[in-house]
């Protein structure tokens, strides 16, 4: 009887060593999925621009939740040809800065010939969770990295 008291005790010991290990390795994985999420989305967006899809600049548009790649030089959240990425919770879009200016949305558009950036001006997107955050810069060629 001692001994079954004693693996249990020790099997409690262990899991609570464990599990919020476990928690944050998941909270890690969805903040790395979120900026990858970020990143690809970007990349979609410049891409299409450089190969002229139907003759057209695209952009992406941020908000807390999701990512939108929109055809054209201005976001309408109503635009069939829109294309949505949600983000996985618990990672958000904490901060976007666009040209320099903060806020919790924002959107950028890519040029046709060059790939540039429509802003040319600081342009970062924060993805976080509650622990951990990553900064995704996009540079003046409109090539995004993650910081």
């Amino acid at each position: 009887m001692i001994e079954l008291l004693i693996v249990f005790a020790t099997l409690g010991i262990i899991f609570s060593i464990i599990i919020p290990q476990f928690s944050k390795m998941r909270e890690n994985q969805t903040l790395k999925n979120g900026a990858r999420d970020v990143l690809s989305s970007l990349d979609k967006a410049r891409s299409q621009t450089l190969a002229s899809l139907n003759s057209s600049e695209y952009g992406a548009y941020f908000q807390a939740d999701k990512i939108i790649i929109f055809k054209g030089t201005d976001f309408s959240d109503s635009d069939a040809n829109n294309e949505t990425i949600n983000i996985i919770t618990p990672a958000s879009i904490s901060n976007v800065t666009i040209n320099s200016v903060s806020g919790v949305s924002g959107n950028i558009y890519f040029n046709r010939l060059s790939g540039a950036p429509s802003n040319t001006g600081i342009n970062t997107i924060t993805v976080s969770t509650a622990s951990y955050s990553k900064i995704i810069t996009i540079s003046a060629t409109g090539v995004a990295s993650v910081d």
